[in-house]
């Protein structure tokens, strides 16, 4: 319900040039990773000593890029804690997955990887998955 509002918060608190990098485009998620790389040494540190608004501000965003280039909706499974995102915001429903993702989880994994570009390369992954999935389906319903 605060999404909007609080990726605008979390803009806000980014100097201007970051900001104004920060379309919901794809490639605007390698800005966000640069943001995790330039704050964060590791993973770990990320978590002991991170920013919660900036790490929770960093996560929408990246989860509201993925939401509008691949739909989905957000929830917060609590059924079972045994599970990976248990607690944790995740997008479900987006086009060629059958599974949730978990963005706070694509802004930590960036933090060890190091790339500069894991969060995209995701991204990319999951829309050629979309784009196959939607050739099939257009594939299948031609041959009925």
């Amino acid at each position: 319900m605060d999404m909007a509002d609080a990726i605008e918060r979390f803009r806000q608190s980014l100097p201007e040039s970051v900001r104004e990098r920060l379309d919901f485009s794809p490639e605007s998620l390698n800005v966000i990773e640069a943001l995790v790389l330039g704050e964060y040494s590791s993973p770990e540190q990320l978590q002991k000593h991170g920013d919660v608004a900036l790490i929770d501000g960093m996560a929408r965003y990246v989860g509201q890029v993925f939401r509008q280039h691949f739909g989905g909706k957000w929830f917060i499974d609590y059924g079972d804690p045994k599970r990976a995102f248990y607690g944790l915001p995740q997008l479900r429903d987006m086009a060629g997955r059958r599974t949730q993702q978990c963005p706070i989880t694509l802004v930590t994994a960036s933090a060890d990887r190091r790339t500069g570009k894991f969060i995209k390369t995701v991204f990319d992954g999951y829309q050629e998955r979309a784009v196959a999935d939607a050739q099939n389906q257009v594939f299948w319903r031609q041959n009925e």
